[in-house]
């Protein structure tokens, strides 16, 4: 990380300079009556969208929940491989490496040939694909990850906290102006239940659970179907024989039902996802009056001929699988020609059974997708016609999430020979994990062509960084100090675009290279996005910045002779950067030309979206698509 940009300051460089005129938060304060956005629920979307809408101070940002402080157990604890690499970008990916369980193999019971009562292992599978990512497949308390978006929230030039003991009731939104069309009406859940104050909105995002009363206020309904099976979940600290505790495990038993072991942090707590009874058509698992001894009871039935002395339950629920999503994930109605005001996201808009581990990782991507383009929009950088682009991306890998959840729940709970997938050699778990494991990783995403997504003309320049995908990253070396590290990480949430230039074969730091012709052309040229969009007063970089990777290694580049875009100053006392220049790893960790596919006679710029997902691969002398790209996406500075 970068810091002492504005000068010197001691302490934890985490917590940035707060800025003036934030908003009072005495205990005493009045809430506000406008902001610019108001997000509704304080699970993993909503904190997700804050901690990104708090780096910008500009923009008022309010998060209500009816809870009166944050959860402290239980919920989800699963966190895939994509969403690891955006818990990077926001600074604490090396956090949840540090604290949380890492899976890295996951372990496959069914029925023992010779004794079908009892259970045996029939094969491991490894659960994060060599060079599928950088991060490792993490578990972690679900408490703990909103714990590190808050901590992210207090420490921005914001200070930015949320608002517990308020809900949404209601909502309406005034189409025929702009000035805070929309009108929020709360009600607090705390000391003073039942008083209500209304907030005039910009924009409302509900984050607020399957029962979203946003959703409902916009007109929106969860369809889909429900698998009628009860199932259980708990967190326990115990004592088992069975040896493969502290692995993953998909365990299948002949007649009593499946279990799902989930080893979580600190070495000794793990989860149990434990099938319970089928439920009738008519029937909700409160019927049941299922208990935490029922799931124990199930689970020494099921691990036969292992036991599990359970010494403590720290959490535990009752649930029964559904697969159901909304028609839209934001209040413009299908084929009115308006730009949204109202938006969904996670549980809200979609729901689907835990055990796939996507719930809050799909969440956090829903407004990891919108807070750019909020951002964007508030700030004078896009029209808010952007914000269609939501609804229309996150809506489709929505779908396929609850279709993938769908047909695994299927297969998981139907009984031994009663899958298609039996008799194929290989278990059915086995097999359909195996099958899916780029989507379990969250790495299946791929957004389709659009403004914000080009064509792939030119996607043979590098065949490992598909256009419409997340940008996947490799070793490099910082050229300035000879320093091994991830190419990916040095994109932060920051709302920026990224352009990483990657050096022909024939190109080197000299004056003429088409490395230094881009940079000059970016720099200079009035038809240039970096100076078309970048105001007056504003780093070079501020919106546009820009990353060279050359094939040499850094003792045969001369650092002198790098063009100064590659080089700028930056900040109030108008300091150099000296974290723009990468070249290959020459110390045994990868080539990321070969490893990406990167074209090494000719080169390219790979384009990327602020959430990480490549938006274009030109050229290193493709300057007119590139400024027909960002005219397609942005406002020209002038417009701020």
């Amino acid at each position: 990380m970068q810091f002492y940009v504005d000068g010197f300051r001691g302490g934890d460089p985490d917590i940035k300079n707060a800025a003036p005129n934030r908003r009072d938060r005495d205990a005493h304060a009045p809430l506000p009556e406008k902001v610019d956005v108001l997000i509704a629920g304080c699970g993993p979307a909503g904190l997700c969208l804050a901690a990104q809408l708090s780096q910008f101070p500009e923009i008022d940002t309010m998060i209500v929940d009816p809870k009166p402080g944050p959860i402290e157990k239980g919920q989800a604890d699963g966190v895939n491989t994509r969403t690891m690499e955006m818990f990077q970008a926001f600074g604490f990916g090396e956090t949840v490496k540090r604290e949380s369980y890492w899976v890295n193999q996951t372990a496959f019971w069914t029925p023992d040939p010779d004794n079908p009562a009892h259970i045996k292992r029939i094969g491991r599978v490894q659960d994060v694909a060599d060079d599928s990512s950088e991060m490792p497949h993490t578990l972690i308390n679900q408490a703990r990850v909103h714990e590190l978006f808050l901590d992210v929230m207090k420490n921005s030039p914001s200070r930015l906290e949320p608002d517990y003991s308020w809900a949404v009731r209601d909502l309406r939104v005034d189409t025929t102006t702009d000035d805070y069309p929309v009108t929020v009406t709360l009600e607090n859940t705390g000391v003073n239940a039942g008083e209500t104050v209304t907030v005039r909105a910009n924009y409302l995002v509900g984050c607020d659970g399957a029962r979203s009363n946003v959703r409902k206020a916009i007109g929106g309904e969860l369809h889909g179907d429900a698998a009628h099976q009860a199932w259980g979940v708990m967190d326990i600290l115990a004592n088992t024989d069975f040896p493969d505790v502290r692995q993953k495990c998909l365990i299948t038993s002949a007649h009593e039902g499946n279990v799902l072991i989930l080893p979580r942090e600190g070495g000794y707590l793990f989860r149990m996802y434990v099938e319970l009874d089928r439920l009738n058509p008519d029937e909700r698992v409160s019927n049941r009056n299922f208990t935490a001894d029922h799931m124990i009871e199930a689970a020494n039935r099921i691990m036969k001929p292992y036991t599990i002395d359970v010494k403590e339950v720290v959490w535990w629920s009752i649930y029964e699988i559904g697969h159901r999503m909304t028609d839209r994930f934001d209040d413009a109605p299908e084929g009115e020609d308006r730009n949204p005001r109202v938006f969904t996201a996670g549980d809200a808009c979609h729901t689907h059974s835990p055990k796939a581990g996507q719930g809050m990782n799909v969440s956090m991507q829903d407004t990891f997708n919108l807070g750019w383009k909020l951002a964007h929009v508030l700030r004078g950088r896009a029209d808010a016609s952007l914000l269609r682009s939501y609804s229309a991306e996150r809506w489709a890998e929505a779908k396929r999430l609850v279709d993938t959840d769908h047909e695994w729940a299927r297969i998981m709970s139907a009984p031994p020979g009663e899958s298609e997938l039996d008799g194929s050699g290989m278990p059915r778990f086995q097999k359909q994990f195996i099958e899916n494991l780029e989507f379990t990783g969250g790495l299946a995403v791929k957004y389709e062509a659009s403004a914000l997504i080009g064509v792939p003309t030119h996607q043979a320049l590098a065949r490992g960084q598909e256009i419409g995908r997340r940008f996947h990253s490799a070793p490099v070396v910082r050229v300035a100090d000879a320093m091994q590290m991830q190419l990916g990480h040095v994109a932060d949430a920051d709302g920026r675009w990224r352009i990483y230039a990657f050096a022909g074969k024939g190109d080197s730091s000299s004056p003429g290279s088409a490395i230094h012709k881009l940079a000059d052309w970016l720099q200079s040229d009035p038809g240039s996005p970096v100076v078309r969009y970048t105001r007056e007063g504003e780093d070079i970089d501020a919106v546009i910045d820009l990353r060279a990777v050359f094939q040499q290694t850094f003792e045969n580049l001369a650092y002198e002779d790098m063009p100064s875009l590659l080089k700028p100053v930056k900040g109030k006392l108008g300091l150099q950067d000296h974290e723009k220049v990468f070249c290959t790893d020459h110390k045994g960790q990868g080539d990321i030309f070969d490893m990406r596919g990167i074209d090494r006679d000719q080169g390219c710029m790979i384009v990327v979206r602020p959430d990480q997902y490549v938006a274009h691969v030109l050229p290193l002398d493709g300057y007119v698509e590139l400024s027909e790209f960002f005219d397609g996406v942005m406002l020209p500075a002038g417009n701020g």
